[in-house]
């Protein structure tokens, strides 16, 4: 075998890819931005002189009481609002497989394993220090698993510009995939009463969003109807209310209907929907879910001994480490693959604590565990909050080093872009 048909882990990927995916890093730059800004205005509100107006206007009901919606602000952002954030993950993943460059299974195979990786080990961590401990409490095993899109994006979009695109991409699928794994676990694990009834009618507005869909049909008027009904029959069988967000993502074609010179309606909608999951959806949440009265540095103490905390904090700095390192280590020895010529492991390891930052789903999933209210839950904000902001902080050390090192090696390159706009080393690997 020569040394040109030796397998690759993160090699170079198409120029249609890399130009895709910058341009999703950079509207997630500002959506990381107002989500920051968001959790940071939560907090301050939270521990100033008018908390109680914060807890109070989080607690606000509104919504209709004849079917059962009249729920908190708190409530509506964690149901309605993160199912918008659900149906662009499941755009961009059925996109990211069915017309980008993971369409080839070799491709495909790292980030999926990673993506597995990445929440057995920190749920694992998660399990063994908690049933270790006297006061544990294992309902919680899944919180430190998710990886929060648009912060790690966000991240990755300050201190990894000059990053190979294939290591973005990586990311980019790792964390959908890890929040479509955290959709299933909601729904199977934390689906207290199950109503098979409306469970069942949910999915005839889901079939018939997709027929329209594959007929061409983008008319709001039509579409959106149908999207709430399958959002509020969802919300009504007891499974978290985001599954229809990605089910509704998931109905949506990639491909143009044949004749049609125009692409697929889910770049349509992944243009039109992003920003308004990016820029309102996730910065809203996090507003409302990240409020907690920390109670001075004691109070911080307590939060961060008690024994559901340490296993969030290590599931996600250490937990997310293991998993993805190793599960990418893993495939490279049985499929004898090599990492790119121009990347180390260390790239691999930034990206690894970079999917530490749970956050925006980890919340969620604290919630559905233990409730908002609660004393553990105070303490899940609390660690999930710490553990993110470690994780970034690691993260930002390694893969700002790494990005300087990978400037360096595109300067050495001939990078000029032709009159087609298409950089030259794109171009000498087509």
């Amino acid at each position: 075998m020569t040394e040109r048909s030796t397998p690759r882990l993160f090699s170079r990927g198409s120029w249609p890819e890399a130009s895709r995916v910058a341009d999703i890093l950079r509207k997630e730059t500002i959506g990381g931005a107002l989500l920051l800004a968001g959790a940071l205005a939560a907090l301050v509100w939270a521990n100033s002189p008018w908390s109680e107006s914060y807890f109070a206007l989080t607690d606000t009901k509104v919504g209709p009481a004849a079917l059962h919606l009249d729920l908190s602000l708190a409530k509506w952002a964690a149901d309605g609002l993160l199912a918008v954030f659900f149906f662009v993950a499941g755009l961009e993943l059925k996109r990211e497989f069915v017309a980008g460059d993971l369409r080839d299974p070799r491709r495909a195979a790292v980030p999926i394993a990673a993506a597995v990786g990445g929440v057995v080990a920190p749920a694992v961590i998660y399990l063994a220090v908690n049933l270790s401990a006297a006061d544990g409490d294992g309902r919680g095993w899944a919180i430190p698993t998710a990886t929060d899109i648009a912060f790690a994006l966000a991240v990755l979009a300050v201190v990894g510009r000059h990053l190979p695109s294939a290591l973005r991409t990586f990311l980019l699928t790792l964390a959908v995939v890890d929040d479509l794994i955290a959709i299933v676990i909601i729904a199977v694990f934390y689906t207290q009463d199950l109503a098979v009834l409306p469970l069942a009618l949910s999915l005839l507005p889901i079939l018939a969003f997709g027929f329209l869909t594959h007929r061409g049909v983008r008319s709001w008027w039509l579409l959106l109807p149908l999207a709430f009904t399958a959002w509020g029959l969802m919300h009504a069988s007891g499974v978290h209310a985001t599954v229809a967000g990605v089910l509704l993502g998931f109905a949506v074609p990639v491909r143009a209907r044949p004749g049609d010179p125009s692409a697929g309606l889910a770049e349509h909608f992944e243009h039109r929907v992003r920003p308004l999951s990016a820029g309102v959806a996730v910065p809203v949440f996090a507003f409302m879910a990240a409020g907690v009265a920390v109670g001075g540095l004691s109070g911080l103490g307590a939060a961060l001994t008690d024994a559901v905390s340490t296993g969030i904090v290590i599931g996600l700095i250490a937990g997310k480490v293991f998993g993805i390192l190793g599960a990418t280590y893993l495939v490279s020895r049985f499929t004898r693959a090599s990492l790119d010529e121009d990347l180390s492991w260390t790239d691999v390891l930034g990206l690894s604590l970079l999917a530490g930052i749970g956050f925006t789903v980890s919340l969620l999933i604290g919630e559905l565990a233990f409730g908002a209210d609660s004393d553990r839950g105070e303490y899940v904000k609390v660690a999930v909050l710490v553990g993110s902001l470690l994780a970034a902080i690691g993260a930002s050390a390694v893969l700002a080093a790494r990005s300087r090192v990978h400037r360096r090696i595109r300067e050495s390159e001939e990078v000029d872009a032709d009159a087609d706009g298409i950089p030259d080393v794109y171009e000498r690997d087509s």
